[in-house]
């Protein structure tokens, strides 16, 4: 696979960490759970209740989106139209499905685009 320009992998981070941005919030509030959101440049944290929380943030030397959450650290390439887990090959929104719903404690689906 080619690399992206840095621009261009800068500029398809950014539109994925918005939209995931608005995933997580309107899961969280179709399953009335409390996950704060905090976003400093290419990083962005959410925090649940517990106290416990996810990171995802873009690794622009890599052309990778990192997440770090409790069930371990993970690296997602795009691939097409989608990010996928370079190890597993699980798509970003259904793999951030499952950390984020284990971490809430309740089932939260994320949608992709």
């Amino acid at each position: 696979m080619t690399p992206l320009a840095e621009s261009d992998f800068l500029r398809l981070a950014q539109a994925e960490m918005d939209h995931l941005e608005a995933a997580v919030e309107a899961a969280a509030e179709a399953a009335d759970v409390d996950i704060d959101i905090h976003r400093n440049g290419n990083v962005m944290e959410l925090e649940f209740a517990d106290g416990s929380k996810i990171i995802v943030n873009s690794q622009a030397p890599m052309q990778e989106l990192w997440v770090a959450a409790r069930a371990g650290g993970f690296h997602f390439r795009r691939t097409g139209e989608a990010w996928v887990d370079t190890r597993d090959g699980s798509d970003f929104y259904a793999a951030l499905s499952r950390y984020v719903s284990q971490q809430a404690g309740a089932v939260l689906a994320l949608s992709g685009r």
